[in-house]
């Protein structure tokens, strides 16, 4: 097989990816020691598995293994084939995902794929008669098919250890044990659920040969997998970094500093992925357009392509984005994280960090003042496990929705992960946190009102195929101090906010410096309107900073649980939500002008200067004089990426809408998701983005909940487009090439 991606270096070394590392240079004693606390750490973390648990793994795969050959010799001989087509009948179980990486902890299910012959079919024989066998089966639980899922798969307990298993049909009669999955001539006529259910095993291996030292990048990967989930940035389908995501982004580190010990990686990983100019693709080998014709990523033939915010592509034929789930909110989100962990890093150089510090837990409830609430339920645990299904594959588009509608303005922090009330059975709880665009001015009064938004959502979230009585969807405004109890460890609320963390303290420090400097330009010799606008911002701080401090000492510790209808709505009614944008918790605005509110700003933008466009310069530089001019060039230059001309192409088409009904289309479709920034920018400067048809300066309460009730607005609810806006065309037409001509001619 040949290797896309290899070459050999000047001194002999084999190269792995698309260009030249950044550095060749081996650990130094530093390395080795914080390596062997990291590793240390992780341990301690209870990240790896117990030699039994890792030995019943491997029982359950040989068995599993053997019930695959007894499956497909059973429907071989029911279909009538010769006995020696009967006897050489063979299927095959491959692993992939964490488990093949060799990052799996304690608990983790096993992703496994069935290769079976030509007359072995997905439909009738696998969801079929392989179901029926499993069912029949005492070690295996919780058996749950999901055949209409974009990648169909079964998902099941054996001897207690969960497995997710998905199916490939090739075009062969008989499957031999040797059988090299990774070779292309193997997708030849194969369907597309084949072919992506493949993908998973073609990629992950491709991973492990492009990768210059496997248990370096397992226990690289490892920790970035543990960060990514303390800070609440571990959730592909919610936007977020999945799985396989992390494992390219730190494969990629591996390749520019082959050398390095977990410890330089980590610090790299963060440096390179805070400068990253995105879209720019992060790749590990070249994309090869093959001879199968199946579509690949490529920005410059597939329009759809153009609009994915953070491209990171699979090394595998057919090379894919494996992150077009990306949302300007999370990419925002992530951006802010790969800062704070780059900071972390250069402190703990200077030994005023430690790793405690950048594996600290993001405090979802508190960075927001203000959050959406989506309760579902249904009547058993298999109906619930359907839905939940269901409408976790659809949250992303409410944060899309809800970005469109609002043209950027309200911000959507999806919370990756469900809660359930123990008092409630089948019910599942969705958060996200909204806070106001940050950098624009604020209305005193103005109000966000999303209630066509959510029911736009509802409606087609209650479009789906399988629905049955019982199963509800509600979304509600609530505030921070109305959470629920039931979300907080041990279901109890903290009296006071938490301890003291390098963020707030962070954000502390950046208040102080920004108020010395803004001090000392008001003492500078400006002239005109630049000086009068400095010394009102001068004097907006010292009112934000006396506002804040009157609020700290009336601050009272949470206290009451949220009383709620715990109706839910059915498919037939309006619901709606009305968000009071003066309610909004501006945390960027803490770092820059407002002292702490001992709570981490994790949402906010460092001087609300953080903006993320198709024309992104390096996010917030780090300037570390540890970094050789030699290894500056060289990041420079891999940071641009190879696929940079494309950002500055005129793209004369708009893309399609959100097609909220098509579960395997999730795709971002819409490119004032990508330039919500500048959009919003030439948008603001001349008249409020709310609309008069939809803003509403009454909120209705029921405790502290903001309830969804009926809109009272004539406009008919629309689950595929959105109310037609007058306002909303010439901005939805605006390109990334013409907003400055826009500009020009609003000037006139």
């Amino acid at each position: 097989m040949v290797i896309h991606g290899l070459s050999n270096l000047s001194n002999g070394q084999q190269r792995l990816g698309i260009t030249e590392p950044i550095s060749l240079a081996g650990p130094t004693e530093y390395d080795v020691i914080k390596t062997r606390e990291l590793e240390k750490y992780l341990q301690d973390a209870g990240l790896y598995e117990s030699q039994e648990e890792a030995v019943v793994r491997e029982e359950v795969l040989g068995r599993l293994d053997q019930i695959v050959k007894t499956w497909v010799k059973t429907i071989s001989h029911a279909k009538g084939l010769n006995d020696q087509l009967v006897h050489e009948a063979n299927a095959k179980i491959f692993t992939f995902g964490s488990y093949r990486l060799g990052v799996h902890g304690p608990g983790a299910d096993i992703d496994t794929l069935c290769v079976g012959p030509r007359h072995a079919t997905r439909e009738e024989d696998f969801f079929g008669e392989l179901h029926k066998m499993l069912l029949e089966m005492p070690q295996v639980t919780e058996l749950h098919p999901v055949p209409d899922a974009h990648v169909p798969v079964m998902k099941f307990k054996f001897n207690g250890i969960s497995v997710d298993l998905l199916y490939a049909r090739l075009a062969l009669w008989v499957i031999p044990e040797d059988l090299d999955i990774s070779q292309d001539s193997i997708l030849q006529n194969a369907d597309e659920q084949t072919v992506l259910s493949l993908n998973g095993c073609r990629v992950t291996d491709q991973v492990l040969r492009l990768v210059p030292n496997i248990q370096n990048f397992r226990t690289t990967l490892r920790c970035m997998r543990f960060w990514a989930k303390r800070r609440g940035v571990y959730s592909n389908v919610s936007g977020f970094l999945g799985g396989i995501n992390l494992a390219l982004l730190v494969a990629r580190i591996c390749q520019l500093y082959p050398n390095a010990l977990p410890n330089m990686l980590v610090s790299r990983f963060f440096r390179v992925y805070t400068q990253w100019r995105w879209p720019n693709p992060v790749m590990l080998c070249a994309i090869e357009e093959g001879s199968l014709g199946l579509p690949i990523w490529d920005p410059r033939r597939n329009p759809r392509d153009r609009y994915h915010l953070m491209p990171i592509i699979t090394p595998a034929y057919p090379c894919m984005n494996s992150t077009y789930n990306v949302t300007s909110s999370t990419l925002r989100i992530m951006s802010q994280e790969f800062q704070r962990g780059s900071e972390i890093c250069e402190e703990m150089e200077a030994g005023d960090a430690d790793w405690d510090t950048l594996f600290e837990r993001y405090p979802f409830f508190e960075a927001y003042k203000n959050y959406l609430r989506i309760d579902i339920a249904a009547e058993n645990a298999d109906d619930l496990r359907q839905w939940k299904g269901w409408v976790e594959s659809r949250l992303r588009q409410l944060t899309l929705k809800i970005e469109r509608h609002t043209y950027g303005m309200l911000q959507c922090h999806p919370h990756p992960g469900e809660f359930s009330d123990k008092s409630r059975p089948f019910h599942h709880c969705y958060f996200m946190g909204l806070q106001r665009k940050q950098g624009v001015p604020v209305n005193e009064g103005e109000q966000f009102d999303i209630r066509l938004t959510v029911d736009e959502f509802k409606h087609s979230i209650n479009a789906y195929t399988l629905l049955k009585p019982g199963m509800g969807i509600h979304v509600s405004h609530v505030k921070r101090r109305n959470i629920p109890n039931f979300v907080f460890p041990g279901g109890v609320r903290p009296s006071h906010p938490s301890k003291i963390t390098w963020d707030s303290k962070r954000s502390c420090e950046l208040r102080v410096s920004g108020q010395n400097g803004q001090a000392e330009m008001s003492q500078g010799a400006v002239s005109g309107a630049d000086d009068g606008r400095k010394r009102k911002r001068s004097e907006d701080n010292m009112d934000d900073n006396s506002k804040v401090s009157k609020s700290l000492t009336s601050l009272t510790p949470f206290s009451r649980e949220v009383h709620e209808d715990r109706t839910f709505i059915s498919a037939s009614s309006a619901c709606s939500v009305k968000f009071d944008e003066t309610e909004v918790n501006n945390m960027g605005d803490q770092k820059s002008e407002k002292p702490s509110l001992q709570f981490p700003s994790g949402d906010s933008e460092t001087n609300g200067s953080l903006r993320i466009n198709r024309e992104l310069d390096p996010i917030l530089p780090v300037t570390d004089t540890s970094i050789s001019n030699e290894e500056k060039l060289s990041s420079d230059k891999i940071i641009s990426g190879p696929y940079e001309a494309h950002q500055h192409q005129a793209f004369p088409e708009e893309p399609e809408e959100l097609e909220d009904n098509n579960a395997g289309s999730n795709q971002v479709r819409d490119n004032r998701d990508n330039s919500d920034s500048s959009i919003s920018k030439l948008a603001v400067s001349e008249h409020p983005v709310i609309s008069k048809e939809t803003c509403s300066t009454q909120l209705c309460t029921n405790g502290g909940m903001e309830e969804l009730e009926p809109a009272e607005l004539t406009a008919p609810l629309l689950c595929m487009n959105p109310a037609p806006l007058p306002q909303k065309k010439p901005l939805i037409r605006l390109n990334f090439t013409s907003l400055g001509k826009a500009s020009d001619k609003e000037g006139t």
